[in-house]
C-alpha cells in the first residue's frame, strides 16, 4: 500500500493532481463516505478545506474551518491520530461537527499531515456508519497522510515558487521606488529626453521676471510646469494667481483681469479687485491666452508694457508689477496670420517660448507616470494596491493618449476604482473606446479632411450647437473659440 501511495503522490508538483491522486488510493484501502484535506491558513489562522472526494452539501472547497472544537484541530494539535467509531456531536462544540452529524456522518478519523517537523494541515475521511472507522483505519489512514504530507509540502513550495516568479512580472518598481526626475520637480514625473529638455528650459528662465510663453496640448500638465517655473523664480514667497481665459464669458474677462469700481455696470454692487492686482508682486498665469477676445488685447498689451492699467469705471491708475506667463494650446502664429490674435501681442508674449511635449512623444515616462498616479489614488482611497502587471504597462505605452497626461491620471484613477486585490486591474480594452468618436472618411483622407468629417459629424450629433452642456466644444474638449477657428478655417458653417 505504502509502496503505491508514494508512485501515485511523488510525481504531483499540481495540488489539484494531488488531490486527485490521494482519492483514487483511499478509495482503495479505505471504506468511507466522504475524504477531505484541510490545509492550515496561517492568515485567518483556521483550515482552508481541500475537497478530495464526495464532500457533503454544506461543505465546498476554499470553506473555512474553525480549528477549535473540531476532531480535526485536536488531531492537528496534539499530532495524533484522533477517531471515532461512534460521533457524539456534544463532545466537540464545533457547528461543523453538528452539521456533519446532520448529514449522517456517524464514524470518523483525523490525522495530522507532517513533512519535515512541519504541520501542513489534516487528512479526514468520515462514513454514515457507524463503527466503519475504527483505529485500525486510523493507522492505516496515518501511514498515507506521512506520504501525503511530504508530496503535499512539496507541491506548496512549488506552487509559492510559480506565485513568486509571477510577481516578479508585475511592475512593484513603480510603487516602491521614489518616482522624480533628476531635477526634482514638486509632481513633475519622468525621465525622459524630452521632458528633461522641458526642464532645463524652467530652470533658465525661471530666475528672470521674463515673460514665458507655453505652448502644449490639452492635458500636457502646462500649469504644472508654471507652477515649477513661480516655484523656481524670486517670486515663489508670493502669490501665483491662475485665470483660464476660456472659462470667462468674453462681457466679464475683463473686469477678471483688471478688476471694477462699484456701479462699473448693471450687477457691479461692490468693488473687485482684478487678478493683476492680486498678482502684484507675484506671477500671473493666463491659460487658454488665444481665447482672448481681440477687443481686450490692446489693454492687456498695455498692461504688460507699461505696467498698469484701470479698473473699469476708473480713471485712476494703478502700478503693478506681475510675472506673466501665458499657455495656449492654440497655434498663435497662425492666428496672427488670420488675424484673430494680435502680432504686437504675439510678440510681447513670445519672449521665452515653450513646447511641453505630448504624452505620446514621451512613452517612457508612462510606466513612471503611471506608478505615481496608481500610488496617489491608491493612498487617497485607502486601497493597499502594490504590483501592476507588466503586459498592462505594455499596452498603456503603445497608446497614443490624446488626452495626455490628464487622461492617463484619470484612467488610472479607473482602474484603482475598479481594483479588488493587491494588483491594479486595468481594464485596457476601454483604451481603444469611449473617447473616439466615429467618422466615415476614407482610410487614404488628409488629415484636414479626417478632421472635417469628424467636426462636422460631432456638430450632425449636436444639431449644430457648439457652446455650452453637450456642446460641440465640450464633446470635442476645445475651448468654443478654437472650435469656432477650426470651423472657419475648414469651411464648416
Amino acid at each position: 500500500m505504502l509502496v503505491e501511495v508514494s508512485k501515485a503522490v511523488s510525481a504531483s508538483l499540481n495540488l489539484a493532481e494531488l488531490l486527485r491522486d490521494v482519492s483514487i488510493v483511499l478509495r482503495r484501502y479505505i471504506n468511507h463516505d466522504f475524504a477531505g484535506m484541510l490545509l492550515h491558513d496561517k492568515e485567518s489562522a483556521m483550515f482552508r478545506l481541500l475537497a478530495l472526494d464526495n464532500p457533503p452539501e454544506y461543505l465546498e472547497e476554499g470553506d473555512l474551518i474553525p480549528i477549535e472544537g473540531t476532531p480535526d484541530g485536536l488531531a492537528f494539535k496534539t499530532r495524533k491520530p484522533v477517531w471515532r467509531e461512534c460521533i457524539d456531536p456534544n463532545e466537540f462544540p464545533s457547528p461543523t461537527v453538528k452539521k456533519a452529524f446532520d448529514a449522517g456522518m456517524r464514524s470518523g478519523c483525523s490525522v495530522p499531515l507532517i513533512s519535515r517537523d512541519k504541520l501542513i494541515g489534516v487528512l479526514g475521511v468520515g462514513s454514515q456508519r457507524e463503527s466503519s472507522i475504527t483505529e485500525d483505519v486510523a493507522e492505516m489512514l496515518q501511514l498515507i497522510a506521512n506520504q501525503v504530507a511530504i508530496a503535499m509540502d512539496n507541491a506548496l513550495q512549488f506552487a509559492e515558487i510559480e506565485r513568486l516568479k509571477n510577481q516578479l512580472k508585475s511592475e512593484k518598481l513603480y510603487l516602491e521606488e521614489e518616482i522624480q526626475s533628476e531635477y526634482n520637480f514638486a509632481e513633475i514625473v519622468g525621465k525622459s529626453a524630452a521632458l528633461k529638455n522641458v526642464l532645463r528650459q524652467i530652470e533658465t528662465v525661471a530666475p528672470t521676471d521674463s515673460c514665458v510663453l507655453l505652448y502644449g496640448e490639452t492635458g500636457t500638465g502646462k500649469e504644472l510646469f508654471s507652477r515649477a517655473i513661480h516655484n523656481l523664480s524670486h517670486r515663489r514667497e508670493r502669490t501665483m494667481v491662475k485665470l483660464n481665459c476660456s472659462a470667462i464669458p468674453t462681457g466679464l474677462l475683463e473686469s477678471e483681469l483688471f478688476g471694477h469700481e462699484k456701479g462699473a455696470f448693471t450687477g457691479a454692487i461692490a468693488p473687485r479687485i482684478g487678478r493683476f492686482e492680486l498678482a502684484h508682486r507675484g506671477t500671473l498665469l493666463l491659460d487658454e491666452i488665444g481665447d482672448i477676445p481681440l477687443e481686450l488685447q490692446p489693454k492687456l498689451l498695455r498692461v504688460l508694457q507699461e505696467n498698469e492699467f484701470e479698473r473699469l469705471g476708473s480713471s485712476r491708475t494703478i502700478k503693478t508689477n506681475v510675472r506673466l506667463i501665458a499657455a495656449t494650446n492654440c497655434n498663435l502664429p497662425e492666428m496672427v496670420e488670420e488675424k484673430t490674435f494680435r502680432r504686437d501681442l504675439f510678440y510681447r508674449l513670445n519672449v521665452f517660448p515653450i513646447t511641453i511635449p505630448p504624452l505620446r512623444e514621451r512613452r517612457e515616462d508612462i510606466p513612471l507616470l503611471t506608478g505615481y498616479f496608481t500610488k496617489k489614488h491608491s493612498l487617497r482611497m485607502n486601497k493597499g494596491i502594490e504590483s501592476i502587471p507588466r503586459e498592462a504597462i505594455d499596452a498603456l505605452c503603445n497608446y497614443d493618449f490624446p488626452g495626455n497626461v490628464r487622461e492617463l491620471e484619470n484612467f488610472i484613477e479607473r482602474a484603482v476604482i475598479l481594483t479588488r486585490g493587491k494588483e491594479l486591474q486595468l481594464p485596457i480594452s476601454e483604451l481603444n473606446s469611449g473617447f473616439q468618436a466615429k467618422n466615415d472618411a476614407p482610410v487614404n483622407s488628409s488629415l484636414e479632411d479626417v478632421e472635417k468629417n469628424h467636426i462636422a459629424e460631432v456638430l450632425k450629433r449636436t444639431n449644430g450647437k457648439i457652446a455650452g452642456k453637450d456642446g460641440a466644444a465640450e464633446i470635442l474638449n476645445l475651448p468654443v473659440s478654437t472650435l469656432r477657428h477650426r470651423m472657419k478655417k475648414l469651411g464648416l458653417k
